[in-house]
């Protein structure tokens, strides 16, 4: 008979009184955020940001709140994605001025394995800014939902899904596929009713 095993949410919760709790996040979510840096940064360097992404979620165990999903995996990303930043900026400063410091583009033709689509899929990424990029990324790739990828990137639930889709329309027209058009519209604050942009 095995005993309760604790939800994300109560492990978060009892981080700062047993830090050693942190192991069961692990063993839990270590494979999925090494996927998560490895898609980023390649396999040999997410195994170095793995143990950094850990001891900062560690050291940032008695500020955390559960995503309302209660998985720890959005804070986790949130954190390998900071640790990301760090690594790429220090890359970049020992290499000199880089192209996109927010992106290791070899991982991700590494990850692309249509050999014949590699520079259209790489060019369609290319398209979107950043964040959206990233946003994108987070849900295609690592399968979190928009409102989870939302959390991890700090912006609100409905921003995400109003990005997450002009990213995938962006991308896909990049790709030449044919997204059928349609009017460009805009809320108004007053009524918060569309109105043609």
């Amino acid at each position: 008979m095995t005993g309760h095993q604790p939800s994300d949410s109560e492990i978060l919760a009892s981080l700062p009184d047993r830090p050693e709790a942190m192991g069961v996040l692990y063993e839990r979510h270590a494979a999925a955020v090494f996927r998560y840096l490895a898609r980023r940064a390649g396999p040999s360097t997410a195994e170095d940001l793995l143990s950094e992404v850990f001891i900062a979620a560690l050291d940032g165990g008695t500020r955390v709140v559960a995503h309302e999903s209660g998985s720890a995996l959005p804070w986790l990303y949130g954190i390998a994605m900071n640790v990301l930043r760090r690594n790429f900026r220090q890359k970049s400063a020992q290499r000199g001025a880089a192209q996109d410091p927010e992106m290791d583009w070899d991982a991700v033709d590494a990850r692309l394995d249509a050999e014949a689509k590699r520079e259209q899929l790489r060019s369609a990424l290319n398209v979107l800014s950043h964040h959206d990029r990233e946003l994108l990324l987070l849900v295609a790739w690592e399968g979190l939902t928009p409102a989870e990828a939302a959390e991890v990137l700090g912006i609100g639930k409905v921003a995400a899904r109003s990005r997450l889709h002009r990213a995938r329309r962006r991308a896909l027209q990049a790709l030449g596929c044919g997204v059928p058009s349609r009017p460009a519209v805009e809320m108004t604050a007053a009524t918060g009713k569309e109105m043609p942009a």
